[in-house]
This record gives C-alpha cells, structure tokens and sequence, in this order.
C-alpha cells in the first residue's frame, strides 16, 4: 500500500455488549480488506456524530463506504447514534459530490434518505439468489430482512431479485451507487465488484 494512498471512509455497526455497559463500534476485517483490494485506504468511522465533519473535511476521503448491519432505528433498529453519523456522511458526501457506495444496510440508508420506503420481506436472510437488471444477470449473496421494492425518480435501479425487492441503485445525477449484496462476503472477492467500486472512486 503506497503512503499515498486515496483514502476511503468506511462506517462501522454498532454492537451492544450488555455485560459491559458498552455500545461497541466494529466492523468485519474483509471490508478493509475489500477496499484495499480495490486499491484504496479504509479508514474507520466512529459512530460519533460530532466528529464527522471534522473527519470528511481533515482526511478528504475520494469515497465513503457505507456498510451492512443494524436496521435502522425506524425500521427498529437500535443504534440511532449511526443513523445519524451515516445521514450527516451522505449529506457530506452529497454536498461535495464525494463518491459513495453503500451496501445492504448502506443501500437502506441510501434508499431512506432519498425518500424510498422499505419493507419488511421474506427469503432473503443467508441466501444466495440471481438478479436481474442493468447490470447483468448475476448470483448474489443475502443477508437482509428489509427491503426497497419502488424506487424513487432520483434513482435508477440497476438490479432486481424475482420477486421485484431492488438489489442495486444508482443515483441519476450524484456519484451514488449501491447495492443490497456484500461484496467483502465473497471468496475471493468477485472482479465485477472490485472494478465497480473503482470506476465509482477513480
């Protein structure tokens, strides 16, 4: 890894440990091996919304990565600390026409915030499944319970599963991309995914 290397800004799901009185940042290892595979420098957020800006402006990130894990809190998810961080991020990410990748919960927060309504499905927890679209046919990873089924006019849907949940968006005008699979649960990971997220961060 060169010491010039682009940094990527990645965020991080927040696991509650009860025993401990702790809410814990954390993140599976593949995805910072997944964003150096594409060639860049993961870089981890804290949920911590107060130093978000601060770490978007200090580091000047060419990409944010958000990631999978924790519904969001209006859906029932727990951890409103990172609806927050991620929403400011993307809000940053948009303001500066900073690239940005979101996947599974990634593309929920994408799809929330740009006015989509998720649901609740069934099938699609530790599957794998073809879907279908703008970027091809492909078999794909799971792990999700909630879902966009209508997009949005701002939005492009790139992907579909066979019962019409949206596997893969894209914003019409903004360097905004998504997908509902994970590419860091791949083994190896999967070239279509690796030169995907580097056409998007350049």
């Amino acid at each position: 890894m060169s010491v010039k290397a682009k940094i990527i800004l990645y965020t991080q799901r927040v696991e509650i440990v009860s025993g401990y009185g702790e809410r814990r940042d954390c993140a599976d290892q593949n995805i910072a091996r997944f964003i150096e595979a594409c060639g860049y420098l993961p870089v981890p957020v804290p949920n911590i919304p107060s130093i978000t800006k601060y770490m978007v402006e200090q580091l000047r990130p060419v990409g944010l990565v958000l990631t999978g894990g924790n519904s969001l809190t209006k859906y029932g998810g727990d951890a409103p600390e990172r609806d927050q961080v991620e929403r400011e991020l993307l809000k940053l990410a948009l303001q500066f026409d900073i690239p940005t990748y979101g996947f599974c919960r990634g593309m929920q927060v994408i799809a929330d915030y740009f006015g989509c309504e998720l649901e609740q499905i069934q099938g699609h927890v530790a599957v794998r499944h073809e879907v279908h679209g703008k970027l091809g046919t492909m078999e794909v990873n799971s792990f999700h319970n909630q879902a966009c089924c209508k997009a949005v006019s701002s939005l492009t849907v790139l992907a579909q599963a066979e019962d019409g949940v949206i596997e893969a968006i894209r914003h019409k005008e903004k360097p905004v991309l998504a997908t509902m699979w994970h590419p860091e649960r791949e083994e190896p990971f999967r070239m279509e995914d690796v030169q995907r997220v580097r056409e998007l961060f350049g």
